[in-house]
């Protein structure tokens, strides 16, 4: 079998999938280092909130002594008075790091966010030692308010729409993302055949997840122009505005693209819910968020209309944390056509979720999406582990108390961006100067460049004679370099998608310059056959 037919035998593959088969290619005895810059786990970690999560934990036992303190064991801390010993214990410890952070947080959730001290910290307390299940089961209370004020600030810009932000906390992003499209799925919101609107490129299962027999939806592709800064198009989001067209879902900032959605984009979709499309389902992912200063989300400009998912995982590099929220305005369309449905539907309904309400009807999609994690009937056992609700609260202080500095910002971008910077220095060509750029990843249009390069002849050559996955292929066999395929995220065929975010300056430079030696390798080829 020559190489055509073996990349053919893998060109269905989820690029996730296909990563795999590239890593066991690259690692190549005779190449002397792999460089994977395929998966986007970042390279690094938010410190300051893992050093006051760790001495937190140290004082929740000192209190679970307080009450009970036998041999191996301890007893369920107390609350009264526990904000005052919990300052005292932070004057203590001075010494450690997590000290100063702890103690500020405090004075932030008790100053600015107005809660309750000893509320505040009896639910930490609670929760990181895990003694009890997480109650309320969609999110704690104190955590709630806290991770509200998190997105209010990243996702909304400071700036967010009038009415409250309901949370359910998740494992991770993708949990997310399974439990809506299921409860959408269970509540008749969206039907086998329906047609739901894609922004492409776009991460790769939500390509997949609707084609599955659970939902057997038909995808209408809205895309991004490669030409036009990686924005979606006048005409692109105009196609939204067929009452065919049951949901939008969407990256945002995109993915492979790493581009957030203009602002006159924004605007026209803010326009198009209001008028056209009152009933438009939007789900937008916008985990890349916090590397775009100035990021306004699709739920900060037609909340009524918007499922928000968030995860924690590629900014804090959390990604073993499993940290995702989803967030729904209680004034939505969502509960509105829930309500309407026919009288059949809402019989059907009722009888599943009869047994943890007494009024399933007002049961808001929210908390549908929480029974319906557990199969409904194990509804109160829901909820994600309080430890890691401690965490998400954490690293939600640490931006809080960045204000308007922006420290851990900058420091995250400033990395980034530099890797980037080195990648297409490297390349021998000028990096892509786009507004709302997260910088996250970049997405290289082979093709594109070897027209720029060596001409549009030996472009066509590349695109006529070798299959869309080859130059991924060659470059994990040839020089230990494994790349996305672009191609697997409705990017353009044969363009990669590079990582900037879990490897080294000089490693994006071995990359540049591997990607411009296999392109000079093709050129020999091309030469050689003419």
């Amino acid at each position: 079998m020559d190489r055509a037919d073996r990349e053919k035998k893998y060109e269905d593959l989820s690029p996730f999938e296909l990563k795999d088969k590239l890593i066991s290619m690259a690692q190549n005895p005779q190449i002397k280092m792999m460089l994977n810059a395929g998966r986007g786990n970042p390279n690094w970690v938010a410190v300051y909130p893992r050093e006051a999560f760790f001495l937190l934990g140290f004082f929740a036992l000192e209190e679970s002594h307080l009450v009970m303190s036998r041999p191996g064991l301890a007893g369920a801390p107390d609350s009264k008075g526990m904000g005052e010993r919990f300052m005292e214990f932070c004057r203590i410890h001075t010494e450690h790091k997590g000290a100063d952070f702890l103690s500020n947080a405090y004075e932030l959730v008790t100053g600015k966010l107005g809660l309750n001290g000893n509320s505040f910290i009896s639910e930490m307390v609670d929760a990181i030692l895990g003694d009890h299940y997480p109650t309320p089961d969609r999110i704690l209370e104190n955590t709630q308010e806290i991770v509200r004020a998190y997105l209010n600030m990243t996702m909304c810009d400071n700036n967010p729409p009038k009415g409250t932000m309901d949370l359910f906390v998740t494992e991770g992003g993708t949990a997310a993302m399974t439990y809506i499209f299921n409860t959408l799925k269970e509540n008749g919101l969206i039907h086998p055949g329906d047609r739901i609107g894609l922004g492409t490129p776009i991460f790769t299962p939500y390509l997949e997840i609707p084609q599955l027999n659970d939902y057997q939806l038909v995808e209408i592709n809205i895309e991004q122009d490669e030409e036009n800064d990686w924005q979606y198009p006048d005409s692109e989001i105009e196609k939204l505005a067929d009452p065919s067209i049951k949901a939008f879902f969407l990256v945002n900032p995109s993915n492979p693209s790493s581009v957030s959605i203009s602002r006159k984009s924004l605007d026209k979709l803010a326009d198009l819910v209001k008028t056209k499309r009152k009933d438009l389902i939007i789900l937008t992912d916008d985990v890349y968020a916090t590397f775009v200063n100035g990021f306004k989300s699709l739920i900060a400009i037609a909340p009524r209309n918007t499922i928000l998912v968030y995860s924690y995982s590629k900014y804090f590099g959390a990604t073993g944390w499993r940290l995702g929220v989803i967030g729904i305005y209680q004034d939505n369309v969502l509960d509105e056509m829930i309500a309407a449905l026919p009288e059949a539907k809402k019989k059907q309904l009722h009888e599943r979720y009869k047994t943890i309400t007494t009024d399933p009807e007002s049961l808001k999609l929210i908390d549908r999406l929480v029974a319906d994690s557990r199969t409904v009937a194990l509804n109160h056992t829901a909820g994600l582990s309080t430890p890691q609700q401690v965490m998400m609260v954490l690293f939600s202080l640490q931006e809080l108390m960045d204000g308007d500095s922006h420290l851990y910002k900058k420091e995250t971008r400033d990395l980034v961006r530099k890797r980037y910077e080195t990648l297409y220095k490297a390349l021998g060509i000028k990096g892509p100067e786009l507004p709302f750029y997260a910088c996250y990843y970049t997405t290289i249009d082979i093709r594109k460049l070897a027209r720029e390069r060596y001409g549009a002849e030996f472009g066509k050559w590349m695109e006529t004679v070798h299959e869309p996955i080859d130059f991924d292929w060659r470059l994990a066999e040839e020089k230990g370099i494994v790349l996305m395929d672009g191609g697997g995220f409705d990017a353009p065929q044969m363009s990669v998608r590079v990582s900037l975010a879990n490897l080294f300056n000089e490693d994006y430079e071995k990359i540049g310059k591997g990607i411009s030696d296999l392109l000079d390798e093709y050129l020999k080829e091309w030469k050689a056959e003419k």
